[in-house]
């Protein structure tokens, strides 16, 4: 009995002296396991796309995740080894996050940290937010070293740290912008004028990319994913995702205490800065269109900070903490398991994306004999046969959806003229939910073509009056490719496509006057006239190029259309 009980003891206390590095490698351990066996979600194989095709940039995000998944798949063909980079800096992330701490109680940092249902399943996605909330915490470390030591080494570090956040993701700006603003006095120091240098040095490769490109991620964010008209929803959404994402359980409370902290040196105050100014950032833009959740993950690096060191003094709020932080565990432990397990997808989730990929991707190689798949207006679902079939798959982007990578990548070059298998998005919905398709429909075109990459240039606002567009300049980009495909006898006599939208779904369609055959010159500028038969008011519309299928491509921007 007496070893027994000093067994037990030699293990509470091994635990205890141990408990930072124990908690951390099953922190590791646990994502490891739930990486390796949970299918990917739709943006994964996205992303996993990206690293078939390195570049400076891509349309949607820069290039970080494609780096990463291209380490990791190189080492692992599957879905482990498209996660396990993200795992790693996942920890490492949370890692820096405990050294951050000015004043450590580790057991208060476990239930915090537990207590983020979000950032637990969250960190195994293969998503750019991993490596920006990574680089968050490395910047962090590193900008308190700088203002504890401007030296030129800690100035070239900060700036690199600073462009590695830009190429994670585009919101890394708003952490380097609120740390400016809460120490102004920065700009009067040579020392951060060289850590900007050279952040903008390093950066200069993916901006030149955009400008080759036309800025295609500056539009697509700023203006293209900009909602018709404002929705309360929008705001109301936003705010309860914000508390709910914190923390299912007790958000509210870990938020409450951030927000409580008063800031003691230069350094919390950044953490301050970065943490309101994001949440108050994106609150804002609910008057422009709708907020993802997974957009302020960064804000999560200085709300583990801040609330911890308010905790530490406030008895009362750590008490309520460790007491339900064991709750959210069980259920973090629950979703866990629904995504690992082979269970049937449960009808209050529409967009399970991580049960049956294996056994769709195999039914619709079936029923299209192994044939390249083009699919319609869904580039996440492209990408995930792609991965599950290891058959090209492309997305045709019509203009009732919107672009993406797939209308720059040479995907479509490689399928022109071939033997191609379109597949329309609801067969893959009633395939996700592991009903019969057999009798779903498949196209089968034995010429396959479109247009995708072809860029039309116009005015994004257009006045139309008489129900007449007359002499409406466009300039049409093309490639050599492009022009020979014109001359074909099954195209050459195509015309340029104005679709006019409503609530997001084809309104009318309208044939112009521009006969595909007719564009001769790379950049061609043609004046287009067609008649639109519209009743007075405000319409959005996007121009399209006639493809092998029903459906044209979307090669335009949106406009907006004023009719009097």
């Amino acid at each position: 009995m007496n070893n027994t009980l000093l067994q037990k003891t030699a293990i509470r206390d091994f635990i205890r002296k141990h408990s930072v590095p124990l908690f951390f490698i099953t922190w590791f351990a646990i994502n490891l396991v739930q990486a390796a066996g949970t299918e990917l979600l739709d943006d994964e194989a996205y992303y996993w796309i990206y690293s078939k095709y390195l570049d400076w940039g891509y349309f949607d995000h820069p290039p970080v995740i494609a780096l990463l998944i291209k380490w990791g798949y190189a080492l692992f063909p599957n879905e482990f080894g498209v996660r396990l980079p993200v795992v790693v800096l996942s920890t490492l992330a949370l890692a820096i996050i405990h050294h951050l701490l000015p004043r450590k109680n580790d057991g208060l940092f476990f239930a915090i940290a537990c207590s983020l249902a979000v950032l637990q399943i969250g960190s195994i996605i293969a998503a750019p937010d991993n490596p920006l909330v990574f680089f968050t915490a490395l910047f962090f470390l590193m900008y308190k070293r700088f203002i504890e030591k401007m030296s030129l080494r800690n100035a070239v570090l900060l700036g690199l740290v600073m462009a590695l956040l830009l190429y994670s993701k585009y919101h890394g700006v708003l952490i380097i912008f609120f740390s400016l603003l809460s120490n102004p006095k920065l700009l009067l120091r040579y020392q951060a004028w060289i850590a900007a240098l050279t952040g903008a040095l390093l950066f200069i490769p993916h901006l030149y990319w955009q400008y080759t490109n036309g800025f295609p991620s500056v539009h697509f964010h700023l203006f293209e994913r900009n909602a018709t008209s404002y929705s309360l929803s929008f705001t109301l959404e936003y705010l309860l995702g914000q508390v709910f994402a914190a923390g299912p359980l007790l958000g509210w409370l870990l938020l409450w205490a951030a927000f409580k902290y008063k800031t003691a040196n230069p350094f919390e105050k950044a953490l301050k800065f970065s943490m309101v100014g994001f949440y108050i950032f994106f609150l804002i833009s609910t008057f422009k269109g709708r907020v993802e959740l997974n957009w302020t993950i960064p804000a999560f690096v200085p709300l583990i900070i801040l609330c911890h060191q308010y905790m530490l003094n406030h008895q009362k709020g750590k008490r309520i903490l460790l007491q339900f932080a064991p709750f959210t565990l069980v259920l973090v432990l629950a979703v866990r398991a629904y995504m690992l397990l082979n269970f049937q997808p449960i009808d209050a989730f529409p967009k399970d994306e991580f049960h049956y990929n294996n056994l769709v991707a195999a039914s619709i190689y079936k029923k299209t004999n192994g044939l390249p798949a083009v699919f319609i207006n869904s580039y996440q679902k492209a990408s995930k046969y792609w991965f599950y079939s290891g058959v090209v798959a492309y997305s045709l982007n019509t203009p009732t959806y919107r672009r993406n990578n797939f209308n720059f990548w040479p995907l479509e070059d490689s399928l022109f003229g071939k033997k191609i298998a379109a597949v329309d998005y609801a067969y893959i919905n009633r395939g996700i939910r592991v009903t019969p398709i057999e009798d779903a429909d498949s196209i089968i075109t034995d010429f396959y073509y479109s247009f995708s990459k072809v860029k039309i240039d116009c005015n994004k606002t257009r006045e139309v009056t008489n129900n007449v567009i007359s002499n409406y300049a466009l300039t049409v980009f093309s490639e050599d490719a492009h022009l020979k495909a014109y001359q074909l006898p099954n195209i050459r006599s195509a015309k340029i496509e104005l679709w006019i939208l409503k609530n997001g779904k084809k309104y009318r369609r309208f044939p112009t006057n521009i006969i595909l055959s007719n564009i001769t010159e790379k950049e061609q500028i043609i004046y287009a006239t067609f008649p639109v038969k519209l009743a007075p008011g405000e319409y959005i519309a996007r121009f399209g190029l006639p493809s092998a299928l029903i459906y044209p491509s979307l090669n335009s921007r949106t406009i907006r259309l004023r009719v009097y």
